[in-house]
Order: structure tokens, then C-alpha cells, then sequence
């Protein structure tokens, strides 16, 4: 690897910190009372409606107890609600209800404009190749991953 990794690694932490501070202040997750990890059941529901439980545990690298005890309480909450799986009567799916489908829509479009405000001072070709490393790196990582998993 790179000569400076851990160094690169701090300052890319830092990176991170700082790029939490940029963009709108009201954060729709405040507004809703949901904590970031709840949040991102949400997130992972939205694309792939229709899962389940251990999907979504799966999906998120938790338990499935864990995973269970915030569904009930996103449930509780109307953000989620539970159907039956038409395979498998034993398995219930996961779907977002208008109100999650709505905190869903408006954290998304909070997120978009966090980035839009870190990347409108930057060059078409610096987007680009911002988006590009960051890809490379990720999906370099995620194999990485995958293969320690199996």
C-alpha cells in the first residue's frame, strides 16, 4: 500500500468530521425524533422494499435481534409496517408507510444538498474524478470484504 496510510486515514477522518458541518442546519432527522441508525433502516427499507428481517440485518451488518427491536419500534412510530410474505408464511416484509416513505424523500433531499453545497466549487473534471476515486476505493473494499465473509 501507500507510504503515509495512517496519516491518510486520520486526515480522511477529519475530512469526514468536517464535511458532517457543511450544508442545511435543520437535519429532517431531528424534525422526525429518529436516530441515525434508525434512519438507516429507513434508508435500506427504501431500496429494497419488501424485505425482511434478516435482509435488512444482513444489509446493515447488525443482528437480528437488534434489527428486530428497532423495526417494532419504527413500527410503533408508523414508519414501517409489516405484510406477510405471499412465499414464505412463516417471513413477514418490510415496507415504509407514507410517513417513512416521507422522512425517506426529505432526508434524501437534505443529504443531495449537503453534497451539492461541498461540490458546486468544484470543476466538472474534479467531480468527476472525486466521484471516481472514491468509487474505486470503495468497491475495492467491499471485495475485500466479501471475500473475508465467505
Amino acid at each position: 500500500m501507500t507510504n503515509n496510510l495512517e496519516g491518510s486515514a486520520e486526515k480522511f477522518l477529519n475530512l469526514m468530521d468536517r464535511l458532517r458541518q457543511i450544508g442545511p442546519q435543520t437535519a429532517p432527522p431531528k424534525e422526525a425524533n429518529i436516530s441515525p441508525s434508525h434512519l438507516a433502516y429507513l434508508t435500506f427499507s427504501a431500496s429494497h422494499p419488501g424485505c425482511g428481517i434478516q435482509a435488512l440485518a444482513k444489509g446493515l451488518k447488525l443482528s437480528k435481534p437488534t434489527v428486530s427491536i428497532g423495526v417494532a419500534q419504527l413500527e410503533e412510530a408508523d414508519f414501517f409496517t409489516r405484510k406477510p410474505d405471499p412465499k414464505d408464511g412463516r417471513a413477514i416484509q418490510l415496507f415504509l408507510t407514507p410517513k417513512g416513505q416521507k422522512l425517506h424523500q426529505r432526508t434524501y433531499e437534505f443529504r443531495c444538498q449537503k453534497f451539492e453545497q461541498l461540490l458546486k466549487y468544484l470543476a466538472p473534471q474534479e467531480r468527476t474524478t472525486l466521484n471516481n476515486l472514491l468509487e474505486k476505493a470503495i468497491n475495492i473494499a467491499e471485495n475485500e470484504t466479501q471475500g473475508e465473509t465467505k
